[in-house]
């Protein structure tokens, strides 16, 4: 399920979720969970006593953050995790390249040229 009028998924209110929970959550296999633990950092889930995960809700929104990037930005593993390491909020599509950025400059100067003409 959705937060109505967003894309991101509802996540229920509770402390902790088991392995199944996630998987049904996100749509991702358990073993597809137990391999972003080792491959992503901030996937740490907590273990009970005979060895359980309990997935925190932060862990449960950057497995689906993950999902995103790899499955529908289509991000590789490695891209994925520069991504979220940069810390970087903004959507890869939306940041401006520095040839944008030249190519706005030059106009800017372009104008302030035409005015002190």
């Amino acid at each position: 399920m959705q937060k109505p009028g967003t894309t991101e998924p509802e996540i229920p209110a509770k402390r902790y979720f088991r392995i199944g929970e996630v998987s049904a959550m996100t749509g991702l296999e358990s073993y597809v969970l137990r391999f972003w633990e080792t491959e992503f950092k901030g996937i740490n889930p907590k273990r009970t006593d005979s060895g359980q995960r309990l997935y925190r809700r932060a862990d449960v929104e950057l497995i689906h953050k993950i999902k995103h990037l790899l499955h529908e930005k289509r991000f590789t593993i490695q891209g994925a995790k520069q991504y979220l390491n940069t810390g970087l909020k903004k959507d890869p599509e939306e940041r401006i390249t520095l040839a944008e950025i030249r190519s706005e400059l030059l106009t800017i100067r372009d104008l302030l040229t035409q005015d002190a003409e």
